[in-house]
């Protein structure tokens, strides 16, 4: 007994279902971007995520802010070298150190204020 094959069509080879490709790739292979390292993988690498791409960056860890420059681009993953800090990073940590600065010289004028009512 033979069956119909009901469908769309009636040729072998024919694909089924929703074959997906991969997407245009979020990054260029020379491009710096300025990121920050999510995780770590297997092999000790640094992780992050351009546009969702993952990319493996070596002799980094979790939370460090880096400037990378893509070296090779995967179906799947990109990967980068460390050009140097971050630029974001380095001026948020120029800010930070300045205002650490600014209230250590208020709570030293203030204590001076103190020291000055108490003797007066």
């Amino acid at each position: 007994m033979r069956y119909e094959r009901r469908g769309r069509g009636e040729g072998r080879g024919e694909r089924r279902g929703f074959v997906r490709g991969f997407p245009p790739k979020p990054v260029e292979i020379g491009k710096e971007y300025d990121v920050e390292i999510e995780e770590t993988s297997r092999r000790g690498e640094g992780i992050t995520r351009i546009k969702g791409l993952v990319t493996f960056v070596p002799n980094t860890k979790p939370g460090d802010h880096v400037r990378i420059r893509i070296t090779r681009i995967s179906r799947r993953f990109a990967e980068a070298e460390v050009v140097g800090k971050a630029e974001e990073a380095a001026e948020e940590a120029e800010a930070a150190e300045e205002a650490e600065a600014a209230e250590e010289a208020e709570a030293a004028e203030e204590a001076e204020e103190e020291g000055e009512a108490e003797a007066a």
